[in-house]
């Protein structure tokens, strides 16, 4: 697979919610890093980092809006969708990630207001 395909694989993975098929996308070394929030560093910590939104969500979905690659990098525009606690958030998001050569994401970088979340969350 190339790495726009191991990306839009992963997105799509993210509807299952499992966080541990999740992490088995990323090298052991990889970094995670919502921009408004600091990096988080690993496979294990970035399992936990998805867990403390997946685990308590019902339904959640990457959106992609539009997709682009060159070479190892992906950038993703995305609407990604969750219920958490009945509420339903749609939360408009600009990605990139890199894809070692392995195949596996070495780093993930989402773009996003914190401000949109945390008002649709209440």
């Amino acid at each position: 697979m190339n790495p726009e395909q191991i990306v839009r694989r992963f997105c799509e993975a993210a509807a299952r919610r499992d966080v541990k098929e999740l992490g088995a996308y990323f090298t052991d070394d990889a970094v995670y890093h919502n921009i408004p929030v600091a990096p988080v560093i690993g496979r294990e910590a970035i399992e936990a980092t998805l867990a403390q939104f997946l685990t308590p969500a019902t339904s959640c979905e990457f959106e992609m809006l539009a997709v682009a690659a060159a070479g190892n990098v992906v950038l993703t525009e995305r609407i990604d969708r969750f219920t958490i606690g009945g509420k339903s958030i749609a939360l408009p998001v600009m990605g990139t990630f890199e894809v070692a050569p392995d195949g596996k994401i070495k780093a993930w970088r989402d773009y996003f207001d914190m401000q949109q979340f945390t008002s649709q969350m209440g």
